[in-house]
């Protein structure tokens, strides 16, 4: 985890304090707040928000979580209404802009275009959203492919995406998660370097 994040992550209300993953990066401009649990060799980059702040009628904050080797690209936005929680199954891209709203359930594998919404959906493993498509209220199965700037507001929508990734696709997945994967390394090789340099 790096360092120099004081203001940049920091707890709710309700005295939720985020948990982020030693192995994980997340760049001094996101802001992480509450009950956040970013797992390992996840990046965060900059001007995200992942904020999990809203509590149910018992005071309780439901938790945001993202799975290992996931990446939050620049200006993502992650939140939930209170009572929902948020969950980014391992391996999947949130890209440059998008906005998950809890209740959201995303599974592992999966890909969320540039300025795409997805609320109050399920999405099972390796589901990829195009750029600035909007899904709501909706279950999509395995291996949907929702087109860019697409709206899918119903099941009778979702319905027609059944099985419509190709492996051109599936290999463009693949591919944004391991260069992700390196630049966390690399910025986390930056951020002990820097240590290293002001311990001297």
């Amino acid at each position: 985890m790096t360092t120099n994040r004081k203001n940049s992550i920091r707890p709710n209300p309700s005295g939720d304090w985020p948990q982020v993953h030693p192995t994980a990066y997340v760049d001094p401009t996101a802001l992480i707040i509450g009950n956040v649990h970013i797992g390992p060799n996840v990046l965060v980059g900059p001007n995200a928000v992942l904020r999990a702040d809203e509590a149910d009628s018992s005071g309780e904050v439901q938790p945001i979580k993202i799975g290992a080797q996931c990446n939050v690209q620049d200006g993502v936005i992650i939140h939930a209404f209170g009572g929902t929680k948020v969950t980014v199954g391992d391996r999947t891209s949130l890209s440059h802009g998008c906005v998950i709203h809890g209740p959201c359930a995303i599974g592992q594998n999966c890909f969320v275009g540039f300025r795409a919404v997805a609320y109050n959906v399920t999405l099972e493993d390796t589901v990829l959203i195009g750029a600035g498509a909007v899904v709501h209220g909706v279950n999509l199965v395995a291996n949907s492919l929702v087109p860019a700037a697409a709206a899918i507001l119903s099941e009778k929508d979702a319905l027609k995406l059944v099985n419509t990734t190709s492996l051109v696709d599936l290999e463009f997945m693949k591919k944004i998660v391991n260069a992700n994967i390196t630049l966390a390394q690399g910025y986390l090789g930056i951020e002990k370097q820097k240590q290293q340099r002001f311990a001297k």
